[in-house]
């Protein structure tokens, strides 16, 4: 007997949330009940479950958005180790029809719960069957239905040129997870994935096809980090390396979580500081000016757990330090630890007015002075009671 579509978002909706592309770390606000249909949507869909399956993500142009995450099917014929949908691995699967996926994510759009829609889903059946069942239901969405929201499709491995243009003509983003930073690390997740030809060359196909259509999608990419003994330092060369190549937008990082029933279950899961750290590093390579050489990693590749790699960079280079806040120029600046490019900004804007000369001028602009005076000059002087750069420990934020 056929399940309900809603039936079916309480066993599809999960799977899509081991998927952090497009995540925000903000949770989803609570609604107010106002929007036209909403009552009517939340009764239906079991009276509120359905905002389990709704977290926010991060819009390009509007910042935190609600969006429904969910799978396709939850049926795979990969075998990757560490995944709870793997081939062979006993649990209840499901599919959604593209038509009724469609008519779901519409009404929820109508209702004001959701502003978007990620899709993702297991890889079964011939070449591009899996890609074709997301398209489709995109197809339904966009053309069919008039649906405008926020589109974040997932590519298959090893989609065709064909299904990735496809797909490229209808989202707004979409992502291929490359879970291990090269083929030795992939080769330790699963056996039925080639990292080339599988994963590295739908973004390719992706980018030509962006650049040929003119259009602004976005592509990201997501690494399990810690399930194939990888260091930080090959996944930073890979991110690096996508960024250049193939133009990509930004990578996730997923804190190996080992699952019952599964090859990898009983391996030791990774520490949460290491995807924060590997988040800081990322940040400065695309925010911040730094290059993948400025990266400051120990003697095994990895950054710290303890020390913002911010921070790291800072005490390794305390020859280029204090630098005096009126003359320094935004790429200098960038690399203080405790100014982020807003930050920055700021300070450049002040300066048109006149010299900034004391900390209270940096608070004023909205500056974590404390994190940032030692090391800086305030029109040549050093700030009173300025710490010492050795004996810093602050864990400081990329984001600040």
């Amino acid at each position: 007997m056929s399940r309900a579509p809603e039936e079916k978002l309480n066993i599809l909706g999960p799977g899509a949330q081991l998927d952090l592309c497009q995540q925000s770390d903000r949770p989803m606000p609570d609604g107010d009940g106002s929007a036209p249909g909403l009552a009517r949507a939340e009764q239906r869909y079991h009276h509120g479950d359905v905002r389990r399956h709704i977290t926010t993500a991060q819009h390009p142009g509007r910042g935190p958005i609600p969006v429904l995450r969910v799978l396709q099917t939850n049926a795979c014929a990969k075998d990757c180790f560490y995944c709870p949908f793997r081939a062979g691995r006993s649990f209840r699967r499901e599919a959604y029809r593209p038509e009724e996926l469609a008519r779901l994510t519409d009404e929820l759009h109508r209702a004001g719960l959701i502003q978007g829609l990620f899709l993702s889903s297991g890889v079964v059946g011939h070449q591009d069957h899996s890609m074709g069942q997301i398209v489709a239901t995109a197809e339904i969405l966009r053309r069919r239905l008039g649906y405008t929201g926020f589109l974040h499709l997932k590519l298959m491995p090893g989609a065709s040129e064909a299904a990735v243009e496809a797909a490229v003509r209808l989202a707004d983003r979409i992502s291929v997870n490359l879970e291990a930073p090269n083929a030795a690390r992939l080769a330790r997740l699963t056996g039925t994935k080639d990292i080339n030809q599988d994963l590295v060359a739908p973004l390719r196909r992706a980018a030509r096809v962006i650049r040929r259509l003119g259009r602004r999608v976005s592509q990201v990419t997501q690494f399990v980090v810690g399930a194939a003994g990888e260091s930080d330092a090959e996944i930073l060369d890979t991110t690096d390396r996508l960024y250049r190549e193939v133009g990509l937008s930004r990578s996730y990082f997923s804190a190996f979580r080992p699952v019952p029933d599964t090859p990898l279950d009983g391996q030791p899961a990774e520490d949460p500081r290491r995807q924060h750290r590997l988040y800081q590093a990322d940040f400065l390579m695309r925010q911040y000016g730094f290059s993948r050489a400025d990266i400051p990693l120990d003697g095994g590749g990895n950054l710290s757990r303890g020390v913002d790699p911010k921070l790291a960079y800072a005490r390794r280079h305390r020859d280029s330090f204090p630098l005096e806040v009126n003359r320094a120029d935004r790429e200098q600046l960038l690399r203080v630890p405790g100014l982020g490019p807003r930050a920055v900004e700021a300070i450049l804007r002040a300066r048109r007015a006149g010299p900034v000369r004391d900390a209270a001028q940096l608070r004023g602009l909205g500056i974590d002075a404390k994190r940032a005076l030692p090391w800086l000059l305030l029109d040549g002087r050093a700030a009173p009671r300025q710490l010492t750069l050795a004996g810093l420990t602050e864990d400081e934020s990329p984001d600040a």
